[in-house]
């Protein structure tokens, strides 16, 4: 419980040290005495009227009767307030419902839970350790930022939630932290701050402080609190309610001031948190520029390297792409983010989409929405005998399926590896023989769906080839390669052969070699790249030196 008490009905006690000719500092260390209210908890309370008690009961042989009726009548006073419950807590009001969300409950839960729903099916990852994800009206965005949080563990229990997004209204040269807000509302009920770790965040360093008018009217964060209320009530396996939230708001061009903040954030990133980044991406060019530079963008965000992402976001802005005001208003709380994770993160992009898209609007002027998670522990990717069964027969019910005249199956209730999304090959082999093998490279489609589309490309488009016949069908062998998630290396001393592919990029070009390439040529490392960047790549011999470089390894069934 805690207590105020009203120092104006106690502005005797200034008096017990003078009367006794004691100094001053006897009173209550550390508190003012004046017209004010000062909160504190009933244990201090009864402290402090223990002192009291027993300074009258020492004192009552040996002062004047004045002196004592004056200790009395504090106690006394003290004693019959008996503590006033604390003042109301502050609760930071839904300063934008009714313009980037309705205002009405019932409405707000069904469009978010009808969000969410579309992406039911998503993967959930145990290892998510941040999310990106917009912040525009939910007509917009809202489907976007459903895909990043249907990606969160529905069995983990938080301890606090971080969120961290730009400042549109106030120039900060810093980051502001909400130490006042005990509570953030919205029409779905209220979030508690966590007000112990803003506390300290305000005192770790001087980047970080409190400036009300950052978070009076900013909506970057505010938006994300619905999702994440409805998330936690629908999904959670255990707490139905949202963690207490840790709200920044970030506004600097001062990369030095960007790696202090990361600094003073890393110690949070563990299992036991949660950090959201909040941030749109290209803002108003037309809807083809959006759609390429914010594909250069999510590159530069994928690669987990704060340096290039912040080197691509000044490229952007000196490409001179028309109405290009900015390719990520939340640049700041990306970069810092980035900052604070390592080698052992791994970025995934999720799904990305620009307010063109939505029915009816302008591709005029548009903005972009991104949404990636932040995965730690990128551990081994590995099949299971069963998943490799059901890929063999999800890749020959897709052929059979082609011949019928069917369409492509549409496949629930899979697990998340088979979600995962990658790469894959499907070779098909007749009495031994090659009969068909096409694949793809790239991490933009379910492990599912690319085994099915590339079984019919090996038996039907492969330019090799006749397309396959129903004749031939039973004579039929498939191997499926498939490709584990990529992941970018910055030297070949992390590349090894026979065990890794290697896919290069460097602009609008790009090559790969299968891990399996290495055991059909005596190349040493610096051959086998030298050859992917001329003879696959097409960007000269040395082109892989300044090219973006990355490994992945193949699982052959």
């Amino acid at each position: 419980m805690i207590y105020l008490l009203d120092v104006a009905k106690i502005v005797t006690i200034p008096l017990i040290p003078k009367a006794l000719g004691l100094p001053r500092a006897i009173c209550y260390s550390g508190l003012h005495f004046g017209p004010c209210k000062i909160r504190y908890s009933e244990e201090k309370r009864n402290t402090f009227l223990l002192f009291f008690s027993r300074l009258f009961v020492t004192l009552l042989q040996n002062c004047k009767m004045k002196t004592l009726l004056t200790i009395l009548a504090t106690i006394m006073m003290m004693t019959m307030c008996n503590g006033q419950p604390a003042q109301e807590p502050v609760v930071r009001p839904a300063t934008q419902a009714d313009r980037f969300y309705t205002a009405d409950a019932g409405e707000l839960s069904d469009e978010v839970d009808s969000l969410l729903a579309l992406h039911r099916g998503a993967a959930a990852d145990s290892g998510v350790a941040a999310l990106i994800v917009p912040h525009a009206s939910y007509y917009f965005s809202g489907n976007v930022a459903a895909a990043a949080y249907m990606t969160v563990p529905r069995d983990k229990a938080y301890k606090r939630i971080f969120l961290l997004g730009p400042s549109h209204h106030e120039w900060l040269d810093g980051a502001s932290v909400n130490t006042e807000a005990d509570y953030y509302a919205t029409p779905l009920g209220k979030v508690r701050v966590d007000r112990e770790t803003v506390m300290a965040l305000a005192g770790a360093d001087s980047v970080f402080s409190y400036q009300p008018r950052a978070h009076d009217r900013e909506h970057c964060l505010e938006v994300q609190l619905p999702f994440l209320q409805r998330f936690f009530a629908l999904y959670a396996a255990s707490a139905k309610d949202v963690p207490p939230i840790v709200p920044i708001v970030i506004s600097t061009n001062d990369y030095g001031k960007l790696r202090r903040m990361a600094e003073v954030l890393r110690p949070y990133l563990t299992e036991e948190n949660l950090f959201i980044v909040s941030s749109d991406f290209s803002h108003y060019p037309s809807y083809e520029d959006a759609c390429t530079v914010d594909a250069r963008t999510g590159r530069a965000v994928e690669s987990g390297d704060a340096a290039r992402f912040i080197a691509v976001m000044e490229a952007n802005a000196r490409s001179g792409v028309r109405n290009l005001a900015t390719s990520a208003c939340g640049g700041q709380a990306i970069a810092t983010l980035l900052m604070m994770t390592d080698g052992t993160y791994r970025v995934k992009h999720l799904l990305y989409q620009n307010s063109g898209d939505a029915p009816d609007h302008d591709r005029l002027r548009v903005v972009g929405y991104h949404a990636f998670a932040v995965v730690r522990g990128a551990a081994a990717f590995t099949l299971s005998d069963d998943e490799k069964r059901l890929l063999k027969q999800i890749a020959l019910t897709s052929i059979k399926d082609s011949l019928d005249g069917k369409p492509v199956a549409h496949l629930s209730s899979l697990n998340a590896h088979l979600l995962e999304k990658c790469g894959a090959f499907v070779s098909l082999h007749r009495q031994g023989r090659l009969r068909g093998c096409i694949g793809h490279f790239g991490e933009d489609m379910p492990l599912h769906e690319a085994v099915a589309a590339m079984a019919r490309a090996a038996a039907f488009e492969d330019p090799r080839f006749m397309p396959l016949t129903r004749d031939e069908l039973a004579d039929i062998d498939i191997e499926i390669s498939v490709l584990t998630p990529m992941r970018r290396i910055h030297s070949l001393d992390e590349f090894e052969l026979h065990r890794h592919g290697i896919y290069m990029r460097r602009g609008n070009r790009s090559g790969t070699f299968l891990p399996q390439v290495a055991d059909e040529v005596d190349w040493t490392k610096e051959e086998l790249v030298g050859h992917c960047a001329r003879d696959k790549a097409h960007i000269g011999w040395d082109g892989w030196r300044d090219a973006e470089l990355y490994v992945y390894e193949a699982i052959v069934f």
